[in-house]
């Protein structure tokens, strides 16, 4: 193995040399799929980096992040070739001896490597990352990873209350933690609907227990001795129990942590999130609830689709979709709800579309009655399928549509897009 001849044995007495990497169309290779790559990836694509995951398995979430096709997973442990062309690496497993070649190889090849396990040793340190507006502020503090977080926020904070030239203080020592449990929700998944209740309590976790539709990229905002437990549910997937979730709750609340559920969304619309609170109350540990952008009214007005406009809607319904309309455990009466005359939002129903407007037509809803559904809302990858309750089912299929999606039926569909639908659109105004 080769050793990192430029790296002095004094070059821990020297500070960092701060620089802003442009990474868009640039490769770079981060190996180890878990927690760390979870924490680190979603900041490199939001940068336009072109991702390669070297790693035998990685987390759920990280394999989602795989599996839509915004990251190149090769499905086994680090080769050298691995590194060719790339401009940054990410060296991330739970084995020293592989991160250390990692770092030996990329140090001989010239290129700048993190390491999730020995900072001291890499030719590169992630600073506590924020962003406002079009600033992004990122701290160094020397290996202090707590220090570096509270700076930022505090910088953060004080860009978003006007104030120049505030400082932040260094984390009080012996400062009591209160344990407790926050069900947060995280927004349809633009980081920047994030309340800053969210950040704030995100940045004071010891725990965040993460969703896969919470905001990804704000987890490399979390400092690396916080735990992160990924509860990612994969679609028709591998999936953490509900009540492991809730055992993992209690059981850190317990041990005098500050527990974050992180959830997508608000944490009471279809997130569970009553059942859990209801686990934490039971068990005598303190939960309170931090309220979260719900997707189903943020989504459809992202992409410019009110969910009421005057005599169009008077009233918008929101429905789960995640059971077809004849299963027997469905709670929704869709021959009534099929007899409403304002707008229906459907959440977690790409797969039960289909058999879902069948149902709406059945029960009297017209077939050219106009469809949006609107899947990756808010994020990089979003897109938007127009189409009418009697095709919606044949163009899903054709077009390949994926969870999560938002889906909208009704006249304000024309409203917005009165080119798909110029017939529909007249006779609303």
């Amino acid at each position: 193995m080769r050793t990192m001849a430029g790296m002095s044995d004094h070059s821990g007495s020297y500070p960092p040399y701060p620089s802003g990497l442009r990474l868009a169309g640039r490769r770079v290779v981060v190996v180890g799929g878990g927690h760390v790559a979870q924490r680190r990836i979603p900041g490199l694509l939001i940068a336009g980096a072109r991702v390669v995951l070297v790693a035998p398995e990685a987390s759920p979430a990280v394999e989602a992040m795989a599996e839509s096709g915004e990251v190149e997973w090769r499905r086994r442990g680090f080769a050298p070739a691995d590194l060719d062309g790339a401009w940054y690496v990410v060296a991330a497993t739970a084995d020293e001896a592989v991160n250390t070649e990692v770092g030996d190889e990329a140090e001989a090849r010239q290129i700048f490597c993190v390491r999730s396990d020995d900072a001291p040793r890499a030719s590169a340190w992630t600073p506590a990352v924020g962003r406002h507006d079009d600033l992004t502020v990122a701290v160094l503090a020397n290996r202090q990873p707590r220090r570096s977080a509270a700076v930022r926020d505090e910088l953060l904070e004080a860009l978003r209350d006007g104030v120049v030239g505030r400082h932040a203080e260094a984390e009080a020592e012996g400062t009591p933690v209160v344990p407790e449990v926050v069900l947060v929700g995280g927004g349809p998944g633009d980081p920047a609907l994030v309340t800053v209740a969210a950040r704030r309590v995100l940045s004071a976790a010891d725990v965040v227990v993460a969703d896969r539709l919470a905001p990804r990229a704000l987890l490399d905002e979390l400092s690396p001795d916080v735990e992160l437990v990924d509860v990612a549910k994969l679609p028709r997937g591998r999936a953490a129990l509900q009540e492991e979730i809730n055992r993992l709750l209690v059981d850190r609340a317990r041990k005098g942590k500050r527990v974050v559920r992180f959830k997508g969304g608000d944490p009471f619309v279809f997130g569970r999130g009553y059942e859990e609170a209801l686990a934490c109350a039971e068990a005598g540990v303190p939960v309170r609830v931090i309220p979260g952008i719900t997707s189903a009214i943020a989504v459809p007005a992202s992409v410019g689709i009110p969910v009421t406009h005057r005599g169009v809607a008077h009233e918008f319904t929101v429905l789960s979709g995640h059971l077809a309309p004849d299963h027997a455990d469905s709670l929704v009466d869709w021959p009534t709800v099929a007899r409403l005359r304002g707008t229906l939002v459907l959440l977690m129903a790409v797969h039960h579309l289909g058999a879902i407007a069948a149902a709406l037509i059945d029960g009297g809803r017209e077939r050219s009655t106009p469809v949006a559904v609107v899947s990756e809302g808010t994020m990089p990858g979003e897109r938007t399928l127009l189409s009418t309750l009697s095709e919606v089912g044949a163009e899903m299929l054709r077009t390949e549509v994926r969870p999560p999606a938002i889906v909208v039926v009704g006249g304000v569909v024309a409203v917005a897009h009165p080119e798909r639908y110029p017939l529909a659109a007249e006779s609303r105004t």
